[in-house]
């Protein structure tokens, strides 16, 4: 069992670094948004950085919703107030994600923009489609990738479902920091050197993000509060909106254990506000 755990282990480490190979020479943009209200300054920012207003086109992706309907409506309502009309929502099951027709609208849209709910759900339909392999084409061909809530969590390689293993009653806020209680599993991979968390001040999801950067010290744990985004261009991230980024890492590789219990030192917090940048 020790062997298998060290094989998976290095198996891992090799995917997650050959992906960071990928997205290093992406020509394309994140657009992470942790939430809530949307300001028209985000809207604004995703427009002029993919220029939607001269050229291109932008597909909504809201399959993370129960209702995908109802949210590529409201998704779209942002774009049509600032005056963009070419949005246009794209909706599809796990059989219709392996849709040429589909996977071609979303490989040539210049925005991308995933909607929020269940990132589980919308993992669950694309995971090894032609949708997931459109979408990280046109993030390395110069698109945005933009998401909210749910869709901010998929841009990671290790995702946070947002489930407890120990405690599977749903709680949006974790109470204790401890091993083997965080469901991750993967997400689209356009983000290989972090973990995302959303809605962070919000819901309190400090110890979240703590138990995730002690499961994977390699990766920095970025929480992204309400109505606040991080965008994304190459190895540096702006931060956009009104509240804070909370950036977590554990460059020491700490971790000690009792009873089940994380310990660690040297662990290190920066808070970043509207406007400021940092290295991802």
């Amino acid at each position: 069992m020790k062997h298998f755990h060290a094989s998976f282990l290095l198996a891992f480490v090799f995917y997650v670094n050959a992906a960071f190979s990928q997205g290093a020479a992406a020509k394309g943009q994140l657009f992470i948004i942790g939430g809530g209200e949307r300001p028209a300054e985000m809207t604004a920012r995703m427009i002029q950085e993919t220029h939607l207003t001269d050229r291109g086109y932008a597909v909504i992706l809201p399959m993370s919703s129960s209702e995908p309907d109802t949210s590529a409506f409201y998704a779209k309502q942002p774009f049509a107030e600032a005056g963009v009309q070419n949005v246009y929502g794209l909706i599809c099951t796990k059989e219709e994600a392996n849709s040429q027709e589909k996977a071609d609208s979303v490989r040539h849209a210049s925005l991308i923009y995933i909607s929020g709910g269940d990132q589980t759900r919308f993992m669950d339909i694309v995971r090894g489609s032609k949708i997931e392999d459109a979408i990280r084409e046109a993030y390395r061909n110069g698109a945005m990738i933009a998401g909210t809530s749910a869709g901010a969590a998929v841009m990671s390689e290790i995702m946070i479902t947002g489930n407890q293993l120990k405690y599977p009653e749903y709680s949006s806020t974790f109470a204790t920091i401890e091993q083997g209680n965080l469901e991750t599993s993967r997400g689209l991979g356009l983000l290989t050197t972090a973990i995302v968390d959303q809605h962070f001040l919000a819901r309190s999801r400090h110890n979240r993000l703590i138990t995730a950067i002690l499961e994977f010290p390699t990766m920095l744990g970025i929480g992204i509060d309400e109505s606040t985004a991080i965008l994304v261009k190459g190895n540096h991230a702006e931060v956009i909106g009104v509240s804070q980024v909370l950036v977590y890492s554990n460059a020491k590789k700490s971790a000690r254990l009792k009873n089940g219990k994380f310990g660690a030192q040297g662990l290190r917090l920066s808070i970043y506000l509207p406007g400021e940048k940092f290295k991802i």
